[in-house]
């Protein structure tokens, strides 16, 4: 699956859980993508759910942006770097990101990094539309 196919795919699936909550308000909303809930209530949202396995080793794991609105991504490529072509980047340069390498492609790892998984910066960042989080995102072909 290519980085775009997930995001769509990953963006329709959320909206769809935000759809069935809008009776609720948005710190419930919030509340309701806690991992623990989402593991045992949207068990579809995630393939680590089934293994019962976390992205991001923290104890308040915080699902709603999953896919950080800093990650940038082109299945094309982004740049040529040397002789390997970088296909994700963190467009703050974390301190806590990193990266994994091949032969030929640099992609960039947020395994450490755990800004947009906290209920405080979701909460200042929370839109019902979790494109519009992404508007940033460049989805180009």
């Amino acid at each position: 699956m290519t980085y775009k196919e997930w995001f769509i795919n990953h963006g329709n699936k959320h909206k769809k859980i935000v759809e069935k909550l809008q009776n609720l308000s948005n710190d419930e909303i919030i509340d309701y993508f806690r991992f623990e809930n989402m593991q045992k209530n949207e068990p579809d949202f995630c393939l680590l759910y089934k293994e019962n396995k976390k992205c991001h080793d923290i104890e308040d794991l915080n699902c709603y942006l999953c896919a950080c609105p800093y990650f940038r991504f082109d299945d094309n490529g982004l740049e040529k770097i040397e002789n390997k072509t970088l296909f994700s980047k963190c467009s703050i340069n974390s301190k806590k990101g990193s990266t994994f390498e091949g032969d030929d492609y640099i992609h960039h790892d947020c395994t450490s990094c755990v800004i947009p998984h906290k209920k405080n910066y979701i909460k200042k960042e929370f839109s019902k539309d979790w494109f519009f989080i992404m508007k940033d995102v460049e989805v180009e072909n």
